[in-house]
């Protein structure tokens, strides 16, 4: 009995200096956030999701704030989850590429796959990234795209009058930002293969938030059907650009995504060479902003504007100016031209921090991690809230008023950590130039070809940022 006893109070001894030193390194190293798990199972999840459709998401962020802190613990989707809305810590998140990996929802990692940019290694992703990038930034790239924005554009407005009113923003601007980025991506223009992309494309992305039930009938099953068949037609346009390639000694121009990714030089590391496959499953991943980014900036910019006379008034006497300087001019518009306005350009500042396309990033650690003394444990989700930040009055005066004159003193800094619409570190949109380009030739047209009205209508953001009533207008061309 006697050495029973001593073995128990030999445990009990072990285990008080295990719990001695676990908390000393705990200490050492930070504590979890405080916070709340919510409900058994669901979490906090209804309470987050019934704030986006209330068009207030911020008010779920805002009551954890004040009871939390900047920075707190909760449970979504089914998944541990730390929130930051600390700026600083956003930060680190963001930049600290090796310790924090990309963790999204079941059903987009069921539509993306395994091959997808979201899931690539660090050696990968920046391969892909800079190729890219530099395209993007090419002044051949910058000029071509110029122009086919520009005859999109036109395009679509010049249907309006022609048009029963309303005309209904949100799905009108698809009509320009798909075709255009399905230019930039695989070179396909006008037809009956842009048609096909745009149906399938449709029906794909409506299983990127969805209950991730995979069987005939469900809207992940139809989705990844669509996948399958929008692949089938992209890896056919792959393979025949490659064959051309390589009948031509890899000579020839480089028109658009494909041909700068076709081009990669095979190098020491297999892990990161891209293959057809890999090429075409994110070709399709890419083409997400035409469908659903872009046109939902293009949709809020005219929200905002509808309700901000002075902006919008302001705005049209800025680019009713380029309009007369290039009627007396035998030059044509240039990337330049469009990106050289100052007032349009802190418009579409101050409507990408408003409308918070990108609401938050989400990440995971692979370790514990100790950012400004909270401890993030290994495999926890975190979400950097990039819509607390923008609408926070410590970092913006009124946040919730739509002025885009506070960028004339501010200006718009690409290290600004209170400002990352675009994300930011080494996943930092590439294309947050082409979109800032697309902004400024639609808002140009749009308010030197006709004045409108529109209808009441608010912002939901869930299951992703959209108008309640796709913004409905009445348009009146402007006196010539």
């Amino acid at each position: 009995m006697e050495w029973i006893m001593g073995v128990c109070v030999a445990m009990g001894m072990l285990m008080m200096s295990w719990w001695f030193v676990w908390r000393k390194n705990d200490e050492a190293k930070g504590k979890v956030p405080k916070g709340n798990s919510g409900w058994p199972l669901i979490g906090e999840t209804l309470d987050y999701i019934s704030s986006g459709y209330s068009s207030n998401l911020v008010s779920f962020l805002h009551k954890r704030k004040s009871l939390y802190g900047n920075v707190f613990k909760t449970r979504i989707l089914g998944s541990n989850l730390i929130i930051s809305t600390d700026p600083e810590v956003n930060k680190v998140i963001l930049q600290n590429h090796g310790n924090f990996i990309p963790a999204y929802p079941k059903s987009i990692r069921e539509l993306m796959g395994e091959q997808s940019i979201l899931k690539m290694n660090s050696t990968t992703h920046k391969k892909v990234h800079t190729l890219i990038a530099g395209f993007l930034r090419s002044p051949q790239c910058k000029a071509r795209i110029t122009t086919d924005i520009q005859l999109t554009v036109k395009q679509c407005l010049a249907s309006w009058s022609h048009q029963i009113q309303p005309i209904y923003i949100q799905d009108q601007v698809k009509k320009i930002t798909f075709p255009v980025l399905v230019k930039v991506l695989m070179g396909v223009g006008p037809g009956q293969d842009l048609d096909f992309l745009s149906r399938e494309f449709a029906e794909f992305i409506k299983g990127l938030i969805c209950v991730p039930l995979k069987f005939p009938g469900t809207t992940l099953y139809k989705s990844l059907k669509a996948k399958q068949r929008m692949v089938k037609m992209v890896r056919k346009i792959v393979e025949e650009r490659k064959k051309a390639l390589m009948d031509n000694n890899g000579d020839g121009a480089v028109n658009d995504v494909v041909d700068v990714l076709l081009r990669d030089k095979v190098d020491s590391d297999s892990s990161s060479r891209l293959t057809p496959e890999m090429i075409s499953q994110n070709i399709i991943e890419m083409m997400i902003p035409g469908e659903e980014t872009l046109p939902t900036a293009m949709t809020t910019v005219i929200k905002f504007l509808s309700d901000s006379p002075l902006a919008l008034s302001k705005l049209q006497e800025e680019n009713m100016e380029l309009k007369m300087l290039k009627a007396n001019s035998s030059d044509d518009y240039t990337w330049s031209d469009y990106m050289s306005l100052p007032f349009t350009q802190n418009v579409i500042s101050e409507t990408l921090r408003m409308a918070n396309i990108v609401n938050g990033i989400w990440r995971k650690s692979v370790q514990d991690i100790e950012i400004k003394g909270y401890l993030i444990p290994k495999d926890w989700g975190i979400m950097a809230s990039l819509t607390s930040v923008h609408m926070d009055d410590k970092n913006y005066e009124n946040p919730y008023n739509f002025n885009p004159w506070r960028w004339e003193k501010i200006g718009v800094v690409a290290s600004n950590n209170y400002y990352t619409p675009f994300g930011g570190g080494p996943r930092l949109c590439p294309g947050l130039e082409l979109s800032r380009l697309e902004l400024a030739i639609f808002l140009h047209h749009l308010v030197t070809t006709y004045s409108w009205v529109a209808e009441r209508d608010e912002i939901v953001y869930f299951p992703t940022v959209k108008m309640k009533r796709k913004l409905p207008i009445s348009v009146q061309p402007t006196n010539p």
